[in-house]
C-alpha cells in the first residue's frame, strides 16, 4: 500500500467550530426542499403551458444526467473539503429555485430543474463527509454517530415544517391569479432557504480539510473498488435504502387503493413519522453507544421484515384492525428508520479510509440513488399483481440483508464496529460551538 504524507488544517485552527450553526443551517436547508416537495410536478403544471407528459421527461432526464455527479463531488471533497461543496450545493439549489419562477418554456425548465438536481446531488455526496469531518475535530463530546442522528433529525423536522407551510399556502381555493404568486413565492422562498443556510455555513462553521499527495489521490477510486466489505455493504445498503423509501412512495397507494383506507388515514401515518423521528433519532442512537454498528443496521433490517409482513396480511374492509395494525407497524418503521439513517453512514463512514472520506461516502450515497431508481417500478410492478406481493417480497429482501451483514460482521475490525469518540457520561449534550476556535 502506497505511504504518503496527509496533512488536516481549516482557516486559522485544528479545531471545528460551529456546530450549532450548523445544525440551524441543516435545518433551514431541508426547511428548503420541504417548501417545494409538494410542488415538485405541480408546480409546472399550475404555471406553465408545457404538457404533463413532457414535464415528467424533462424532470426524469435532469435527475438521470446527474449520476456522474458523486464521482466528481466524492474527488473534490478530498482534494478540496466537503463543506465548501455543501456551500455550493445549497447556492445552485437557490439558483435554480429563483429560475423556477421565471421559465416558461420546456428548454428554461430543464436548465432549472438540471441545476437544483445537480446541487441536491451534490449535497448528498459531500454532507455526510463534511459532518463526519466536523465531528472528527469537534471538542463537543457528541459521537460521529449522534452527529449523523442530529443530521437526520435536521431533516425531518425541516421537510415536516416546509410541507406543512406550502400545505397552509396553496390550501387557499382563491382565483388563478393568486395561486401563481402563491407557487412563485413558495419557490423564491426555498431560495431564500438555500441561500440564507449557505450564508451561514460560509461565515460561522469549520471543519477540517485533507490535502494529499496527486498519487495517493488519484489511487482513490480504485482503492475502493478494491475495498470488498465497503462495496458489499454499500450493496446491502441498497436493499435497505430501497424499503427506507416505501412509506412514502408505497404505503398511500396501498392504504386508499389496495385497502380502501380513508384518505386521512396516511397522512396522519406520516405526521405520527416526523414526530417520532424528531424525537427519537438522537437519543436512541446517543443509547446505542456500546452496541456494535452492525447489530443496530440488522435490528433495523428485521423491524423493516416485520412491517412488511404485517402489511401483507391486511384486506379492504376491516378498518376496526387494519388501522391499528397499520398504526403500529408504522411505529416498528420509524423504529428501523430512526436506527438504519445515522448508523449506516457512521459505519460506513467508519470503513472510510480518513484521506478517501469523500470519494467512499459519495460512492455510498450511490446505494440510495440506485434505491431511488429502483423503487417505483418494483413497487408498482409487484403491486399490479397483488397488493401484498411489494411487502412480501421486501420482507424476504430485508431478511436476507439480516444475513448478509450478519455474514460482513467477522470481516470488520472493532474500530469500526463501534464510536472511538462515544459519549461518556450521563447528560445529555447538544451540539455546541468550540469556544477555544
Amino acid at each position: 500500500m502506497m505511504i504518503t504524507k496527509t496533512t488536516s488544517e481549516t482557516a486559522g485552527s485544528t479545531k471545528a467550530r460551529g456546530g450549532v450553526v450548523l445544525i440551524g443551517a441543516l435545518v433551514i436547508d431541508s426547511l428548503g426542499n420541504g417548501l417545494f416537495l409538494p410542488l415538485s410536478l405541480v408546480f409546472f403544471t399550475r404555471l406553465t403551458d408545457v404538457p404533463l407528459s413532457l414535464l415528467g421527461i424533462l424532470i426524469s432526464v435532469a435527475n438521470v444526467v446527474t449520476l456522474p455527479v458523486p464521482v466528481w463531488a466524492g474527488a473534490l471533497a478530498d482534494r478540496l473539503g466537503a463543506l465548501p461543496l455543501v456551500v455550493a450545493a445549497q447556492v445552485m439549489q437557490a439558483l435554480g429555485y429563483l429560475a423556477y419562477g421565471r421559465v416558461d418554456d420546456p428548454a428554461g425548465i430543464f436548465l432549472a430543474a438540471s441545476l437544483v438536481a445537480v446541487g441536491v446531488r451534490f449535497f448528498w455526496s459531500s454532507i455526510f463527509t463534511a459532518v463526519a469531518d466536523y465531528a472528527d475535530a469537534s471538542t463537543s463530546t457528541l459521537s460521529t454517530d449522534s452527529w449523523f442522528a442530529w443530521t437526520n433529525t435536521t431533516r425531518t423536522v425541516g421537510l415536516g415544517a416546509g410541507g406543512l407551510i406550502t400545505g397552509a399556502v396553496i390550501a387557499d381555493g382563491r382565483a388563478v391569479a393568486y395561486r401563481a404568486v402563491a407557487y412563485r413565492a413558495v419557490a423564491y422562498g426555498a431560495a431564500a432557504c438555500f441561500t440564507a443556510a449557505a450564508a451561514a455555513i460560509t461565515v460561522f462553521v469549520r471543519a477540517p480539510r485533507f490535502r494529499h499527495e496527486t498519487e495517493q489521490a488519484r489511487s482513490g477510486y480504485g482503492t475502493l473498488l478494491r475495498d470488498r466489505p465497503f462495496v458489499a455493504l454499500t450493496g446491502i445498503n441498497t436493499t435497505l435504502a430501497m424499503t427506507s423509501m416505501m412509506l412514502g412512495l408505497g404505503l398511500p397507494t396501498f392504504v386508499l387503493t389496495g385497502l380502501h383506507g380513508p384518505a386521512w388515514l396516511t397522512s396522519a401515518l406520516f405526521v405520527g413519522n416526523t414526530v417520532l423521528v424528531s424525537v427519537l433519532a438522537a437519543p436512541v442512537v446517543k443509547r446505542l453507544a456500546g452496541y456494535r454498528r452492525t447489530r443496530a443496521v440488522m435490528t433495523a433490517a428485521a423491524l423493516w421484515a416485520v412491517w412488511c409482513l404485517l402489511l401483507s396480511g391486511l384486506v379492504p374492509g376491516r378498518h376496526a384492525w387494519v388501522i391499528p395494525v397499520l398504526i403500529g407497524s408504522t411505529a416498528l418503521f420509524t423504529l428501523a428508520e430512526v436506527l438504519h439513517a445515522p448508523v449506516s453512514i457512521a459505519l460506513a463512514t467508519a470503513m472510510s479510509p480518513p484521506e478517501f472520506r469523500g470519494r467512499y461516502m459519495a460512492a455510498f450515497q450511490y446505494s440510495f440513488t440506485i434505491a431511488g431508481i429502483i423503487a417505483p417500478t418494483f413497487f408498482a410492478t409487484l403491486f399490479d399483481l397483488h397488493r401484498a406481493l411489494p411487502w412480501i417480497a421486501l420482507c424476504v429482501i430485508d431478511c436476507l440483508a439480516v444475513v448478509a451483514i450478519r455474514l460482513l460482521e467477522p470481516s470488520l475490525p472493532p474500530t469500526v464496529q463501534h464510536d472511538s469518540a462515544a459519549e461518556v457520561g450521563g447528560g445529555h449534550e447538544e451540539p455546541s460551538v468550540d469556544q477555544s476556535a
